[in-house]
Order: C-alpha cells, then sequence, then structure tokens
C-alpha cells in the first residue's frame, strides 16, 4: 500500500498530524532549494527520534574511496559524496530549562506542514506538551532564496499557552556532522574557524581531499513585544556555536526569532575573503528584512511559475503532481552557473553521489529548453564539453586509444565515480545519451553554433569509442557489441543489446554527417577540430564500415528487436503472471535470479522506439510495445514516463494515464517504498514529458512544432507553454477542442494532427 498521508491540493504539498514513521518521508518531500544549496525539511529544534539530517552546496562534494572486495583495473579510485555541509538551521529551544523535542513530549497536537510551491516557502506549526505539563504554540516559516542564493531565511513564533516560563531561543551552526552514506567513515570536514560577533556567527571548513573552502554564516535575531532581545554566546566547541536569546515570558504572549543563516564558498569567491563576504550577504539580508526578502521570494516563483506551469482542470492529484516535479527541478537547477548539474537527488539525499546522470540529457534537456531558454540547455551542453579530457581519460583507463571519449555514468568533475562494475565498464549506452542531446538541441532550438564550437568534438570523441568497442564477428559477417548492460540494469554483461547497439550505429552516421555540414559550412571550425583531434579520412570511413554493418538481434516468430542475444532463452512470464508477494524484485529477490529472468527495469527497447520514432512505423511500435512492455516491472523512476508518451502516441490513453499518474506522483505516494532517501529529481522530468509529448504530441519536425492533442478522461482540460525558439506558444486542451497562442511578433505555422496551422500573435487559434 503506498504512502496517502499526503493531503491533496493545487498548489501546496500538506501534512497534518504528527507521525514518527512518517518524518523521514516529509523531510525528503518538503526539501527547499534554490540551485546553490538545499536542506531537507529537517527540524529546526532538537529532535530525539529517527532523522536523517542533510544540507547540501551545489558542487561541494568527497571523493569516498571506492570499496569492492576483489580491485580490478579500471575500477574508478573514489565514489564521489554528496556532502552532508554544516548545518546553520537548528534553533533549539528551552523552557524553563526543558528542551522542545518532539519525540519526547507528553502530547503533540494540530501539527502541520504545508510546502507552498506557488511561492516556495515551508512552514511548519504545532503544539506541544513537554514533560514539565507546559504547553506551547509554535509556528516555523522557512524559505531559501532565490534572490540572495547565499542565504536561507527562517522565523520562528512561540506562544505560551498554560503557563508562564523563561523561554531561551539558542540558534546555532554546527559542522560535527556526519553523512548518512560513506564507504568507510571517513572524516569530510576540517574544521579551521568557529567564531561569534554580536548578533552573528561564523564556521568555516573545508572539505578533505577536495578542499573546498566554506563559512556556515547566521544572523539571528529575537523579539519580545516588538523589542529585540540582546544575545549572549551560550555555547562554543571545535564544531559548534550558539547564541542565546532568554526571556521571562507570561501565558499568551509571544516570542519571536528570525535567522538568516546560509554558505559562501571557495567555488565563488576567494578562500580567505568566506567570512567578509558572509558579513555582507548578511547585510544585504538584514537590510532588506526577513517580510521584504519573502516578497522577492514569491516574485521570483511567480515569473519562474508563468512560463513552467502546467495547469489541469478536474483532477487535483494529478495537478499537485505535475506541481511537484515542476517546483523540485527548479529547485535543483536554474541554469546560471554551467559548472553545475543535475544530480538525480538533487538537494535531497545522499544516495546515487555525483551531480550528474544520462538522465540531464535523456530527460532533463527537453523540460529545460521548453521551460526556460536556450543559454540554459547550452549550459548543460557546455558541461560536456568542459568534460571532454575526462571523458578521454576514462576511456583511455580502459584500454581505449586515440581521442576516444567515454563520458561517466556517474561524476562529480567529470571523472567517472561509480563503483559497480556491470555499470562503470558496461552501461556505455550513456554515450549515446550525450550526442542524443546534441542533435535535439539543434533541433529544438534551430541554433547550430554549437556543434562547429564544442559539439563536434565531442561527437568525434564519441563515434571513436563505438568504433574501437564493437568488434567484427566471423560468424555472423556483422560488427557485434559484447558485454553491455543496457538501460534495463536487470541483465548485466550480455552480448549486442539492440538499443546500444542502434545507439552506436546513430551516433556514427549523426558525427559523419555533421563533420560534412561544419566542413562545408564553418571551415575554419572545420580545419581547427580536425587539427585538434588528427582526425583522418581512412578513419571516418572505418566508422562508416562499422555502421552500416552493424548486427541488430531480431525474432522473426515475434517480428520484434531482441533486447539482447539471449532474451528468448528466458522463461518469459509476464508480470501480470508473478505473485504480488514477489514485488518489487529488486527487494525481494536475490541479483541471480534477476539477472535470469526476463524483468526489465525500465525502458530498454522501448527507449530507443522513445529516442528514434520517426525511425520505425507506428505499427512496429505497436509491435515492441505489447511485447516489451508486459516485462516491465517499473522499478526505475525513469521507466513510467516513456511508456506514458509511448501509449499516449498508441492512443491508450487509460494506460497513458495511469503511467502518467505513478511518474508525477512517485515520490508523493512512494511507489518504491524509498522516499525516506531523497527525492527522484531527474525522473520529474519526464512527467513534464508525459504531458507535454505524451498528451499534447508535441514533437519538432522539420524546424517546426507538431502537435496530436489527446486528453485523459479524467480531466476536463490541460494547458501547458512551450518556449519554442523565443516564441512562446500555450496550448490549451478541452474535452472538445485544443486551441493555441503565441507571444512575440511574428506568425509561425504549426501542425495539428498533420495539418498547417498558421499562429498570429494576440490571436487563439482553435483546431
Amino acid at each position: 500500500m503506498n504512502q496517502d498521508y499526503i493531503k491533496s491540493d493545487l498548489w501546496s504539498i500538506i501534512e497534518e498530524g504528527f507521525d514518527v514513521e512518517q518524518v523521514k518521508s516529509s523531510e525528503s518531500l518538503f526539501s527547499l532549494g534554490n540551485g546553490a544549496m538545499g536542506q531537507r525539511a529537517n527540524f529546526e529544534e532538537e529532535y530525539s527520534g529517527e532523522t536523517f539530517q542533510g544540507s547540501y552546496i551545489a558542487g561541494v562534494y568527497y571523493p569516498d574511496k571506492t570499496r569492492v572486495g576483489w580491485w580490478k583495473n579500471g575500477y574508478p579510485e573514489y565514489f564521489a559524496k554528496v556532502l552532508n555541509a554544516p548545518n546553520w538551521i537548528g534553533v533549539n529551544v528551552f523552557i524553563d530549562e526543558i528542551s522542545l523535542d518532539l519525540n519526547t513530549c507528553k502530547n503533540v497536537s494540530n501539527f502541520r506542514r504545508e510546502l507552498n510551491m506557488k511561492e516556495g516557502w515551508y512552514q511548519r506549526s504545532f503544539q506541544a506538551e513537554l514533560s514539565n505539563t507546559i504547553e506551547l504554540k509554535v509556528n516555523i516559516t522557512r524559505f531559501l532564496s532565490l534572490e540572495l542564493d547565499e542565504v536561507g531565511a527562517i522565523k520562528m513564533e512561540l506562544e505560551l499557552m498554560n503557563s508562564n516560563a523563561m523561554v531561551k531561543l539558542v540558534p546555532y551552526l554546527d559542522s560535527g556532522i556526519t553523512n548518512e552514506d560513506s564507504n568507510w567513515d571517513d572524516k569530510f570536514w576540517n574544521t579551521t574557524r568557529v567564531d561569534s560577533k554580536s548578533n552573528r556567527a561564523y564556521i568555516e571548513a573545508h572539505t578533505m581531499k577536495t578542499n573546498f573552502a566554506t563559512c556556515t554564516f547566521m544572523h539571528a535575531n529575537a523579539e519580545f513585544d516588538g523589542v529585540s532581545i540582546s544575545p549572549k554566546l551560550e555555547k562554543k566547541t571545535d564544531t559548534f556555536i550558539g547564541l542565546e536569546f532568554e526571556k521571562n515570558v507570561s501565558k499568551g504572549e509571544r516570542i519571536s526569532l528570525t535567522k538568516f543563516g546560509g554558505y559562501t564558498v571557495s567555488r565563488n569567491h576567494e578562500a580567505s575573503q568566506l567570512v567578509d563576504v558572509a558579513n555582507v550577504v548578511m547585510d544585504r539580508a538584514t537590510t532588506m528584512g526577513y517580510d521584504a526578502l519573502l516578497e522577492k521570494q514569491k516574485e521570483a516563483w511567480a515569473n519562474i511559475w508563468k512560463m513552467s506551469d502546467i495547469t489541469i482542470e478536474g483532477d487535483v492529484k494529478a495537478q499537485q503532481g505535475i506541481r511537484f516535479n515542476i517546483f523540485q527541478l527548479n529547485q535543483t537547477y536554474l541554469g546560471k552557473d554551467s559548472r553545475l548539474n543535475i544530480g538525480p537527488k538533487g538537494f535531497t539525499g545522499e544516495k546515487y553521489g555525483g551531480s550528474t546522470y544520462w538522465d540531464t540529457e535523456a530527460y532533463c534537456l527537453p523540460f529545460y529548453m521548453a521551460t526556460k531558454n536556450q543559454e540554459v540547455a547550452w549550459s548543460l551542453l557546455e558541461y560536456r564539453y568542459n568534460h571532454l579530457e575526462k571523458a578521454i581519460e576514462n576511456a583511455q583507463k580502459l584500454g581505449f586509444t586515440n581521442g576516444a571519449a567515454l563520458y561517466p555514468m556517474v561524476t562529480m568533475n567529470g571523472e567517472e565515480c561509480h563503483n559497480e562494475w556491470e555499470i562503470t565498464f558496461e552501461e556505455i549506452h550513456r554515450n549515446g545519451a550525450i550526442s542524443y542531446a546534441i542533435f535535439n538541441y539543434h533541433r529544438f532550438t534551430g541554433d547550430y553554433s554549437y556543434i562547429p564550437k564544442m559539439g563536434l568534438e565531442v561527437l568525434i570523441g564519441i563515434a571513436r569509442f563505438w568504433h574501437q568497442r564493437v568488434n567484427f564477428s566471423q560468424d555472423k559477417q556483422k560488427y557485434v557489441m559484447l558485454g553491455i548492460t543496457g538501460p534495463n540494469e536487470y541483465e548485466n554483461n550480455v552480448n549486442n543489446n539492440w538499443y546500444t547497439n542502434y545507439l552506436a550505429k546513430w551516433c556514427i552516421e549523426y558525427a559523419l554527417e555533421q563533420l560534412k555540414i561544419v566542413d562545408d559550412q564553418y571551415p575554419k571550425d572545420y580545419d581547427r577540430v580536425v587539427s585538434k583531434t588528427s582526425l583522418t579520412s581512412s578513419e571516418t570511413e572505418d566508422w562508416a564500415k562499422v555502421a552500416s554493418n552493424m548486427y541488430f538481434p531480431y525474432s522473426e516468430k515475434h517480428e520484434v528487436f531482441l533486447q539482447q542475444d539471449g532474451f528468448l532463452d528466458k522463461d518469459l512470464i509476464k508480470v501480470e503472471d508473478l505473485d504480488k508477494s514477489d514485488r518489487p524484485i529488486n527487494q525481494k529477490w536475490s541479483w541471480d535470479r534477476i539477472l535470469r529472468s526476463p524483468y526489465i527495469k525500465q525502458a530498454d527497447v522501448l527507449q530507443g522506439f522513445y529516442f528514434f520514432e520517426d525511425h520505425f512505423s507506428k505499427q512496429s511500435l505497436e509491435k515492441h510495445f505489447d511485447f516489451y512492455e508486459p516485462f516491465t516491472v517499473h522499478e526505475s523512476s525513469l521507466s513510467p514516463c516513456v511508456h506514458s508518451i509511448q501509449a499516449a502516441k498508441l492512443g491508450r490513453m487509460e494506460q497513458a494515464y495511469t503511467f502518467y499518474l505513478r511518474t508525477s506522483r512517485l515520490d508523493l505516494d512512494d511507489y518504491n517504498k524509498e522516499v525516506e532517501e531523497g527525492l527522484h529529481i531527474t525522473s520529474m522530468a519526464g512527467t513534464w514529458m508525459s504531458i507535454v509529448e505524451g498528451f499534447g504530441g508535441m514533437r519538432v519536425l522539420n524546424d517546426m512544432p507538431h502537435f496530436t492533442p489527446q486528453i485523459p478522461a479524467q480531466w476536463k482540460s490541460y494547458s501547458f507553454k512551450v518556449n519554442f525558439r523565443n516564441q512562446i506558444i500555450t496550448v490549451t486542451i478541452s474535452e472538445k477542442q485544443a486551441s493555441f497562442e503565441i507571444t512575440g511578433d511574428k506568425n509561425l505555422t504549426i501542425q495539428v494532427n498533420d495539418k498547417p496551422l498558421v499562429l498570429t500573435p494576440g490571436k487563439s487559434v482553435q483546431a
């Protein structure tokens, strides 16, 4: 049974009632981020129950040494850890020297928390009876500023309900933290300075090995009856500093605390200047004040939603789901810094490590292209170009030569840092997703400039990898690829994964095509790139031989491409015939049993049909969908969205809707029973794709947007916007019709159900 304690609401995530069993899950679901930093929804006050403490700084990591039983040549030296950063949110509360701790209170009532996605703030309120029978009412609001992205703000208000008492508030900073997830229990942080001045405190600490220098800072101010209370130093250790605000408070009276906190980091400032910069940042925050900064937060989120919102009429759970996904994507990455990327857990947990997977190129790029602008998408592509030399080094470690590039499965700085051999060595399809993203960017934006400037070098490195990775089979008289893990990670070390073979062929052909275009239209760039890469015509001729003679496993009996050579040797029992007690198989079965089963974690052959839809007929898609989906257990967060899009393409809207609901509420309803570990950020872009590409049927073909609009039976209407080449297309689809509008200063021709439709700015056109 899925969790169901999150209340249905159009714009907010709401929990009512305190349950210790839900604390860690809610810490994930109510997480905050602003692109530069983020945090799980940990309580500000002391909490002695089960909790997963997590604060994170974008781009700051630790290279935790790989832990394996037997070392093999080519293993990555480390597994990058997204580091739990020093804690700035803490505010200990003492009532007559008794600590406020919801785990030990005699009674907790009227507990409510809300993540307001429309305005970008998180609020928690409750009444508590302490062990000394004193009752108090508490309200806490928190947000991470988009205006000042090194600053977060907390406002805590307390009211005594049944007694007079001495109230002591202790806002603090703490660098004595540990990671939930580590290989060797290394010490990740070295604290070098703990200091305070008046209402402010600072902790300077740097990461071990990577030596990221940070200053964690706070400015705290308490008020009683409109008058500020002077603080005193409450406690200072080598890794902790707390300020104390103390006041005798009578029954019915309120005391409040405002706290600004956050991080300045050597990634952005001189390490020697971090405290000075922190003071400048706090000066700006305190000059603006809490209320004004919150208003700026609301304005910033209003601007984000103006472009990225998808509205759904008639289905509150579906509406809440898509907005939660869009909100978390924007909390994780805003495209301001090309050194950053979109981690699979964002700022909500530590699992998976690394800051980027192939998820970015395969799933996230379309969302950011359509809801931001091409500069943001360019930043994502530039990130990969900047890591090209590391990708070449990664390939060299595995024995590849001549500038062949293997992009990492998991990375922070371009180096591979994933330490499962069957992924690191074998799940090489991630290379193709990089090439596909370059193609997708040009197709969508119409901007070719990335390819001659940066992309051609990337395409050459990837083509060289595929050329070297295949070998010629004398038996088949074809080029084959052995020892592969495809997108379906429930098959390892297989031969001729169809998706990977097809992707390799396409990557080579696409690289050859771009070489010709750049040679014809950008001769200076062509000469520069060919000289830099030492590319020869004989080498490209060898590439073409591989692409034209690639082997693809196929079943004449079933008339489908086979996921890999041995797929039909499996015991082909469909998922619907599995006992429910066996699900999810990744938690119930041994890995050996999974690998021998026919069960598919996520789209594999169907991932190829998603990428290269126009290479195959609709009838072929239907045949492959009907063959593979019944064996798919959808135990990857990336699975439901692709299947939703393809079910919609086939006109199976009920099935498409079911998949959509699963992808949009994957975390809210905790389908995979793991939300306490963090959210599935990168797959959230697939939720957007399910609506825009699935139900809306949007494609870009021949430089023109195409739509085949459909609507689930459960909805009355839905609407979304797409930034297509600096013209905003607004699409509204109801049960009766689809309407289209554009902003801009020129007409735009689109295709709707294969018929041209001319859009004029300021006019709504029905189809």
